[in-house]
């Protein structure tokens, strides 16, 4: 099982900044980011693979931006220009492979005021 600790989150006003951190209890493949809004499904927002492939969604291309520390183990979401629309809950992912299923933080609040 893999552990999944997230920090960061909380309240900003549109336009703002937050930066989101997340530390897994072993070296994975993939780790990235997905977001829940009330009433909506789970999306996902960016992931990035050990080796630096990065995938974002459209809606947030050119505001957010993932790294990481493969030495930490290690995920970063870097968020700017955030709106109101950005509201919802992040929740860290992983997966060891391809084939092996997600693992969730427990998931923190980000929400922009207008």
């Amino acid at each position: 099982q893999v552990q999944l600790v997230e920090s960061g989150g909380g309240l900003v006003q549109a336009g703002g900044s937050l930066r989101l951190s997340c530390v897994a209890s072993e070296s994975i493949f993939s780790m990235g980011w997905y977001r829940q809004a009330p009433g909506k499904p789970r999306e996902l927002v960016a992931a990035i693979t050990i080796g630096g492939i990065i995938n974002y969604a459209d809606a947030v291309k050119g505001r957010f931006t993932i790294s990481r520390d493969n030495v930490k183990r290690a995920v970063y979401l870097e968020m700017n220009s955030l709106k109101p629309e950005d509201t919802a809950v992040y929740y860290c992912s992983g997966r060891r492979d391809l084939a092996s299923p997600y693992y969730w933080g427990q998931g923190t609040q980000v929400t922009v005021s207008s």
